[in-house]
């Protein structure tokens, strides 16, 4: 295999031999430590960065949402195409499992309005320092231990090889197994760059392309152009509230809309970002994929019925502007009312019948999704197909891989932490059974 260390550096290389080496410190990776920690196997986990679980800290900067609590079968709908296969994953560990380890922690939870599950602290410092202390310190088990600036390049023949700091030569590990928890590409400078790929593409292992997901987007703009100036520099940074967004199905298809439900997002300098928009996003960026173009429609009004809000646009104004007209009839004003400026032309804006339609469904054309870096998330990665139910890669007998990394994808709300949790839960018990196995045969 080709690797980004000269051969000579080989030649005064360091050797380690463990009996499980984990790849990644973030949560399934961390997970994954725990099991096998408290099954008496001996683990050694490495990750680039100077410490673990920096995007799960992150994430969790302005309140961790830790899972959600819904029953498990609408639980388990949320990962889409790969509903089967995560749910095979959360039948080891699921939303209730993730709250009991919580508590295991001393960290206890509670329900929020939404039905999202937060730590009563609210942040995730407390629990990754409760977790990594039961690591470091198990009462029961053998403890982890940790080797940090450890960036995995590859293999070299059956060793794992990690560049280090400071012109160090690589360390080459050989384990007895391997579990890959690298995560996905996005917020790459915390550690999940995806550079992972080019590595496991060269053992012949079946990748999906990495996409943003949980995402942003740019908008067409009525010109084609995004956003006009005015636009841009009076409502960049607003939020837009108590709307409802739909994805319309295909035209023609007659089907029911492929996503429609009630919140609010901001407008950025190029477009579209928040929760609302992010829930939408896997529909709105295959079918940019697809056809190379897309747009949502938002009711601006979700509250009122077409008919009345056509009642009150054809309403006589006199000499009131449009503006103070629709202000005063339907309390549409500031960003709102900039958008329905913004995107539709003078001459709709002067039909009572066409205004009125738009208000309820405006068509919002979109360029492209934000960059993969400043997702919330990724989707692609390793195939599914590409590994056994234990989650070890068919091309390479004794390598699990866990967490994001994988081709999955999940929305905001506590799925993303959960699954990733239980990805990191199923490949350990994956472990233990391929390491019981190789026992056996000895």
């Amino acid at each position: 295999m080709s690797l980004s260390v000269p051969t000579s550096d080989f030649q005064n290389a360091p050797e380690l031999s463990v009996e499980v080496a984990i790849v990644g410190g973030g949560p399934a990776g961390l997970m994954a430590a725990e099991v096998l920690s408290q099954a008496g196997v001996s683990v050694h986990l490495f990750d680039a960065m100077p410490s673990v679980g920096r995007k799960f800290l992150l994430a969790g900067k302005g309140g961790l949402n830790l899972t959600h609590a819904e029953p498990s079968a609408q639980f388990n709908t949320r990962f889409g195409p790969r509903e089967t296969e995560v749910s095979q994953w959360l039948s080891g560990l699921d939303a209730q499992g993730v709250r009991d380890w919580a508590q295991s922690l001393g960290v206890s939870t509670f329900i929020g309005t939404s039905g999202r599950v937060f730590p009563a602290e609210m942040k995730a410092a407390p629990l990754l320092r409760a977790w990594l202390q039961r690591l470091r310190h198990p009462a029961s088990g053998v403890p982890v231990q940790f080797h940090m600036r450890h960036r995995w390049l590859g293999w070299q023949g059956d060793h794992l090889v990690f560049g280090r700091r400071d012109g160090a030569p690589p360390l080459l590990v050989k384990a007895g197994a391997t579990l890959l928890a690298l995560g996905g590409a996005s917020w790459p400078h915390l550690g999940s760059d995806g550079a992972w790929q080019a590595h496991l593409q060269q053992e012949g292992v079946e990748l999906s392309p990495l996409k943003p997901a949980n995402c942003g987007f740019d908008v067409l703009g009525r010109e084609g152009q995004g956003w006009t100036a005015h636009f841009r520099t009076k409502f960049a940074g607003y939020p837009l509230k108590s709307v409802v967004l739909t994805v319309p199905a295909p035209e023609g298809t007659g089907k029911p809309p492929l996503f429609e439900r009630k919140g609010e997002f901001v407008i950025t300098e190029t477009g579209l970002e928040g929760s609302l928009v992010y829930a939408a996003s896997a529909w709105l960026r295959d079918d940019l994929a697809e056809r190379g173009q897309t747009h949502l429609l938002l009711d601006l009004l979700p509250d009122k019925t077409p008919e009345q809000v056509f009642k009150d646009v054809a309403w006589p104004r006199g000499s009131r502007s449009l503006s103070s007209h629709l202000k005063g009839r339907l309390g549409l004003d500031g960003v709102k009312m900039g958008l329905l400026f913004e995107l539709c032309s003078p001459e709709t804006l002067a039909r009572p019948d066409a205004l009125a339609a738009l208000i309820k469904a405006l068509p919002v054309p979109l360029k492209q999704p934000r960059p993969v870096a400043e997702a919330i998330s990724t989707a692609g990665g390793v195939a599914l197909q590409a590994m056994g139910p234990d989650l070890m890669l068919a091309a390479r007998p004794g390598v699990f891989c866990a967490g994001e990394m994988l081709d999955w994808e999940a929305p905001t709300g506590g799925y993303l932490l959960t699954a990733c949790l239980a990805s990191g839960h199923r490949a350990a018990h994956g472990v233990l059974r391929s390491l019981a196995a190789k026992a056996h045969t000895i």
